[in-house]
């Protein structure tokens, strides 16, 4: 398929909890996100030169990152549901988030961070508009 051609040129995988899933089950990874994540990282890769990193998120529920066999996990800070606006744009705003601290060299841990920061920030909008400044630091 597609997505397991592209996935032997990808550093980094990033799904949500219901497509690794689907792809764990597909693909006959089992259920457990944890064994799935891990099975993917240690995928055949064209680039042996740098691991791959595999980032499950799950909503409100913690974000799952695999590489080089070990698997971890980072708890999500909960928003009170009063402060949820919309949902739309959490994961790419995750994804723009780790992003942005892996181009300034930060660690995984701190990109992760970062991922959740922007989806909470995110989540609290209408759509993906920003009405207000952006104050990550």
């Amino acid at each position: 398929d597609q997505v397991a051609t592209a996935l032997e040129y990808a550093d980094y995988l990033f799904c949500n909890e219901s497509e690794a899933a689907a792809y764990g089950k597909k693909h006959g990874l089992g259920e457990d996100l944890k064994e799935v994540a891990l099975k993917i990282a240690a995928s055949p890769k064209k680039n042996a030169a740098r691991p791959r990193t595999v980032i499950f998120t799950q909503g409100s529920g913690s974000t799952i990152v695999a590489c080089d066999g070990k698997v971890s996990e980072y708890d999500v800070v909960p928003l009170p549901k009063e402060e949820l606006v919309d949902t739309n744009g959490a994961g790419d705003a995750f994804v723009g988030g780790f992003l942005a601290g892996l181009l300034t060299e930060k660690d995984i841990g701190a990109c992760v961070e970062a991922g959740h920061w922007a989806a909470r920030f995110i989540i609290q909008q209408s759509g993906c508009t920003l009405t207000k400044a952006c104050e990550y630091k």
